[in-house]
C-alpha cells in the first residue's frame, strides 16, 4: 500500500526519520553516533549564481586566454610558504578513522594534483609522508601521536581549535578501530573507545594560543606556516583572535563539514552553515587589514568547481575537501551496494564510519577490507576529481572575465533566496537589494 494514495499524510515535525530516531533512543538508551556530516538542508552555495559576461562585462576566450589557479599559503611569517597549483586542498582526516591505504591514496592524489593534504588526529604515518609533496600536520587538543620530529617533517602546522561538524566537542574513535598500530601511535589501550579532548590542555584563551604558536615556530625554526582551524560559530570574533595570535592561515570549517564519528545531535544542531560564516571571516580579515595577507581556507560541504568558485568570489583563498575526497576514492560506490545493504545501509547512504566495516576499505582498520583500496588507483581518481574541480572553476572565472581565480569577487554573484542574499551579502537576483545592508 502506498500511504499517500490512501490519503495518509506524513508529519513535517514528526517525519519518519524523526520517529525512527525516537524509537531507536527508546530501545537503546544511548544517543546516536555516526560519520559523514549534516544532512539537513541549509542555505549553501547552490543558492548563489554567477553573473557571466554579456555586454557590460568582457569574458576571456576559453582555451586561448590564461586563467591561473595557483595559490601561496603562509606568506605572513613563514620562511617557506606552500606554493600550490590549485586552491583545492585535502582536509585533515586521521589514520585510525581512515585506513593506511586511504591516507596513502590521499597523499598520492594531492601530490599528483599539485596540492596539499593534512594528517588529522593521531599522528603522521610513513605512507602519508612518503607520498605527500605538501603535508600539513594537525596539532589537536588530544595530542594523540604528537611528535616534535614529525612537526619538523611537515610542510605546515594546523592548530585545530574546532571542527565544523562538532565545534566545542571532541572527537571519537570507537574501540573496534583501535588496532595495535593505532593504539601504539596514540598511546591508547587496544580495542577501547577513545574520546578526544574538546580543548587544548595547555592553554585557556587567545593569549595562550599566541604563546603556543611561537613555540611551534621555534620548534620548526620559523620555516613552516602555522594554520589555525576553527569551527564556524562566532566566526567574526574567532578569526580576529586567530589573526592576533599570529596565524598565517585561518581554516574555517562550516557545519556541513564531515566527521568520522560524533553525536548526531552535534552534527545537525551545532554550528552555522559555511555560506553564513565565510563573509564574516572575510569581514574580520578586511577590518584588520590582512585579507589575502593572512590566507583563508574554507571547508564544509565543498563538492565541486562551482562551490570552489563561489567560495573564492566571497573572499576565500582556497578550499579544503574531506567528504568529497573520500567519495572520489570510492566511498559509497554502487559496486558495494549489496554489502552496504547487508550493513543496514545502501550506496549513497552509508555513514557508519565509526563501525570500521566499510566495504570500500576507506573508513576501516580491518585488513581484509582496507586491502580492497588500491592507493595508486585511489590517488589517480582523487587527482582527476581535483583537476575537474579546478577546470570547472576556471571556466566560470573566464566567463566572468577573470584571469585568476582570486580575481572573482562578490560583485560576480547574486542570490536566489532572501536568506542566501543576507548570509552571502550579495544582491537578490534581479534586484540591487542586499537584505540587512546598511542596518
Amino acid at each position: 500500500m502506498e500511504p499517500a494514495s490512501h490519503g495518509l499524510r506524513e508529519s513535517a515535525t514528526f517525519d519518519r526519520a524523526t520517529i525512527h530516531a525516537i524509537q531507536r533512543a527508546a530501545e537503546t538508551g544511548i544517543y546516536d553516533i555516526r560519520g559523514w556530516g549534516a544532512k539537513r538542508e541549509v542555505p549553501h552555495f547552490d543558492d548563489l549564481l554567477f553573473l557571466g559576461a554579456s555586454m557590460s562585462r568582457y569574458p576571456l576566450e576559453g582555451y586561448r586566454e590564461r586563467c591561473d589557479t595557483d595559490v601561496v599559503l603562509g606568506t605572513r611569517n613563514a620562511k617557506y610558504p606552500l606554493h600550490l597549483k590549485t586552491p583545492v586542498t585535502i582536509a585533515g582526516m586521521s589514520f585510525g578513522a581512515l585506513s593506511a591505504q586511504a591516507k596513502e591514496a590521499l597523499g598520492r592524489g594531492a601530490s599528483e594534483a599539485g596540492t596539499s593534504t593534512t594528517t588529522g588526529d593521531g599522528g603522521m604515518t610513513p605512507e602519508e609522508r612518503g607520498q605527500s609533496k605538501h603535508l600539513v600536520y594537525q596539532y589537536l587538543p588530544s595530542r594523540y601521536g604528537m611528535n616534535p620530529d614529525d612537526l619538523r617533517k611537515a610542510d605546515a602546522i594546523e592548530v585545530v581549535l574546532g571542527q565544523g561538524a562538532k565545534p566545542g566537542g571532541g572527537g571519537m574513535l570507537l574501540g573496534q578501530k583501535i588496532t595495535e598500530r593505532v593504539a601504539a601511535m596514540r598511546t591508547l589501550p587496544l580495542g577501547i573507545d577513545q574520546r578526544s579532548a574538546c580543548r587544548h590542555p595547555d592553554w585557556t584563551g587567545p593569549d595562550d594560543l599566541e604563546i603556543k604558536i611561537r613555540e611551534l615556530r621555534e620548534i620548526t625554526d620559523w620555516e613552516k606556516p602555522v594554520y589555525v582551524k576553527i569551527g564556524a560559530t562566532r566566526t567574526y570574533y574567532d578569526v580576529k583572535l586567530a589573526v592576533q595570535a599570529g596565524a598565517d592561515v585561518v581554516v574555517l570549517d562550516g557545519m556541513q563539514g564531515g566527521t568520522a564519528a560524533t553525536q548526531e545531535v552535534f552534527i545537525e544542531h551545532v554550528g552555522i552553515p559555511t555560506l553564513a560564516a565565510l563573509p564574516q571571516a572575510v569581514q574580520a580579515l578586511q577590518e584588520l587589514g590582512v585579507h589575502r595577507q593572512v590566507q583563508l581556507i574554507v571547508s564544509g560541504g565543498i563538492r565541486g568547481g562551482a562551490d570552489l568558485a563561489k567560495a573564492m568570489a566571497l573572499g576565500a583563498d582556497a578550499v579544503a575537501i574531506g567528504t568529497a575526497a573520500l567519495v572520489a576514492l570510492g566511498d559509497n560506490h554502487p559496486k558495494y551496494d549489496a554489502e552496504y545493504r547487508e550493513l543496514g545501509s545502501a550506496a549513497g547512504y552509508y555513514d557508519d564510519y565509526q563501525d570500521g566495516r566499510d566495504p570500500a576499505g576507506i573508513s576501516t582498520q580491518d585488513p581484509s577490507l582496507s586491502a580492497r583500496l588500491d592507493p595508486v588507483e585511489g590517488g589517480r581518481r582523487l587527482a582527476n576529481f581535483i583537476r575537474v574541480m579546478t577546470m570547472e572553476a576556471q571556466t566560470i572565472a573566464r566567463a566572468c572575465g577573470k584571469a585568476h581565480l582570486t580575481h572573482l569577487e562578490p560583485e560576480d554573484l547574486v542570490a536566489l533566496t532572501i536568506e542566501a542574499a543576507a548570509m552571502a551579502r550579495v544582491p537578490l537576483a534581479g534586484t540591487n537589494w542586499v537584505p540587512g545592508a546598511g542596518l
